[in-house]
């Protein structure tokens, strides 16, 4: 992990690699490093935090970027697994003997015992790295041929991989092998670029191949060559073409991507439910779910998987979906799903949630569940992505490219998704042509709702400004609402790196309520609902012991002002929609928190975008 891109054709390889790192900044990193290769000549540089740290030692040891030579070149940005963030622990890694280099995402689960063999052959390693080894098997397994090199050290390798090997012995081409790790090759003329994410080629090319687990491939600047390194066959391969520009990763003027995604949340809902509702039917039109219709129509329990706020989302949607359409249905950690013996059966379908598409753990519990025969679905953001093409169906969430390593829009967009499958669902069940169309009818009201909830941003960094020292943070909520305080929770402290935890209302006092002071404050996510009277007596509970309330709400009432410290006032909507509009003043409380304590907001410490390793 984490980011990874290569280049190979007539330009100069070094300005386009930073550019690509660049780009994928946002996934996470604590490492940078590149290479280049001038026929036999390597240009080799590495540099521990940002990128711009390795690009002004660059500039500082040999002038300006532009002036290096090579068009050939691999790079990287590290989020450490094994070994700490160091100049010798930076990607790209060599052999003994310096001809061989590669970067890799990943991790290898038996480096320890290749190490070892390795070593007793002879190698010297010189970082805590596992992949390192990797170099040193190629070394050790090459006759005069790259790829077969390549194919040979991976029968050795057990745990996951994208991989880009270069070599001063076969200067005209790039090697590159994917096992659980993104991999794709963007087409231009008369160059390739080779990179973990589409944003690093999207300056370049819309023209993508998107490679498989159990693929390798040879390139060269000017045609590539696919196999499968199970069957070893060679593969073709659909170029496919990408619908967004260059336009939708950049700031737009906002301080911070996050900000400006939060704000973009408007077109994000409507891209979600866009040409996917029919108003005289009252239904919605699912088309990714076509092809298995007659088995969803016979779904009698539903078990969402995700991890992190794709989590949350799946518990907004275990509210809508049993409330809607009479399923019964269960959350489990895509982490924990496959190592527990869950019972798996007729009539059980998987529905998994990720943002990237490829989240390793929930990767890992989709195949477990091929396994057995049980129907997968998907909601994923990312077209081609490994999840969207390795489950039965699924819905894309068109939510566009999302930079902020913590999750807003997509978010959003995943409960704008998860409603449109409570509504396909419960037509085909319990729900009445009525109850649809006033479903439908109030989906298309939100937009409007949305762009007044935005327009609390400066209210919502007031209050921030009050709390923004605090150490201690409580998230409460009930029923629909009651993932929502796990996911304010969450986004504060994927930012400020304050401490928060996120209860049920009614659980607060079987237990947590022991922690609550004058300097442990409480956020209550309160519209004027069916449990608006019992969340009313929980802030009772916490203001009888000094506790500092915040309470999100659609109704100004009495004895809520009374109780409450600071109220943000959102519009009204039917209570199964609420999250939709709640879910914005946390997201904007969490940012100007971290703004505010001086946090990375876009790059949190320690996070990646895109977790393709367990």
């Amino acid at each position: 992990m984490c980011g990874i891109v290569g280049y190979i054709g007539k330009r100069k390889a070094l300005p386009i690699l930073l550019n690509g790192l660049k780009r994928l900044e946002y996934r996470g990193y604590d490492s940078a490093g590149v290479i280049t290769l001038d026929q036999k000549n390597f240009f080799i540089e590495k540099e521990v935090g940002k990128i711009k740290n390795l690009e002004e030692k660059i500039n500082k040891e040999f002038g300006e970027v532009d002036r290096i030579d090579g068009n050939v070149g691999i790079a990287h940005t590290r989020w450490a697994t094994h070994g700490e963030s160091s100049v010798k622990n930076a990607h790209p890694h060599k052999d003994c003997s310096g001809k061989f280099w590669l970067v890799h995402n990943g991790i290898i689960e038996n480096y320890n015992e290749l190490k070892s063999f390795l070593e007793k052959r002879g190698h010297k390693f010189i970082s805590d790295t596992d992949t390192e080894v990797l170099a040193h098997l190629v070394e050790e397994n090459y006759q005069g041929n790259l790829l077969k090199a390549l194919e040979t050290a991976l029968k050795k390798v057990e745990g996951t991989y994208g991989i880009v090997l270069v070599s001063k012995n076969e200067p005209d081409k790039l090697i590159v092998a994917r096992k659980g790790s993104p991999l794709l090759i963007g087409v231009g003329k008369d160059e390739i670029i080779v990179a973990s994410d589409v944003s690093a080629i999207i300056s370049y090319t819309d023209k993508v191949v998107y490679l498989n687990d159990g693929e390798i491939a040879e390139i060269k600047k000017d045609n590539f060559k696919i196999f499968n390194n199970i069957k070893k066959e060679e593969v073709a391969k659909k170029i496919n073409k990408i619908t967004w520009d260059i336009k939708e990763i950049e700031k737009s003027g906002f301080d911070h991507f996050m900000l400006k995604e939060i704000f973009e949340q408007k077109e994000v809902f409507l891209n979600a439910i866009k040409g996917r509702l029919l108003f005289s039917e009252g239904k919605a039109k699912l088309g990714g779910l076509d092809l298995v219709a007659d088995k969803i129509r016979k779904i009698k329990r539903l078990i969402i998987i995700g991890c992190g706020s794709a989590y949350n989302a799946g518990v907004v949607g275990e509210y809508l979906i049993e409330n809607l359409a009479g399923i019964p249905v269960e959350l489990e950690y895509a982490s924990e799903f496959r190592y527990r013996n869950s019972v798996l059966e007729d009539g059980v379908a998987i529905l998994a949630i990720s943002q990237s598409g490829e989240t390793a753990d929930t990767l890992a519990a989709i195949r477990e569940a091929k396994e057995k025969g049980v129907l997968t679905l998907g909601i994923v953001n990312v077209v081609g992505s490994t999840i969207s093409r390795e489950v039965d169906a699924g819905i894309y969430n068109h939510a566009g490219p999302e930079i902020s390593v913590a999750s807003t829009k997509v978010f959003m967009s995943q409960v704008a998704v998860l409603v449109l499958m409570a509504l396909y669902l419960g037509r085909q069940r319990k729900m009445s042509l009525s109850q649809g169309r006033e479903i439908i009818d109030e989906l298309q009201n939100l937009p409007k709702k949305i762009d007044k909830v935005l327009t609390l941003n400066d209210e919502i960094k007031k209050i921030a400004q009050k709390y923004f020292s605090m150490k201690n943070f409580a998230f409460l909520g009930r029923t629909y609402n009651e993932p929502l305080a796990f996911e304010g929770a969450l986004k504060l402290k994927e930012l400020s790196y304050i401490h928060a935890e996120g209860f049920p209302s009614g659980e607060m006092k079987h237990g947590p309520i022991a922690m609550i002071d004058k300097n442990f404050p409480c956020f209550f996510i309160a519209p004027n609902d069916s449990v608006f009277k019992k969340n009313l007596s929980n802030m009772e509970e916490i203001k009888s012991r000094q506790g500092k309330i915040i309470a999100i709400s659609n109704k100004k009432d009495k004895k809520l002002e009374k109780i409450i410290d600071d109220l943000i006032i959102i519009p009204k909507t039917k209570e199964y929609l609420n999250p939709i509009l709640a879910l914005i003043p946390l997201q904007l409380f969490a940012y100007h928190m971290a703004v505010l304590n001086k946090k990375d907001v876009d790059k949190p410490r320690n996070l990646a975008k895109s977790v393709t390793v367990e």
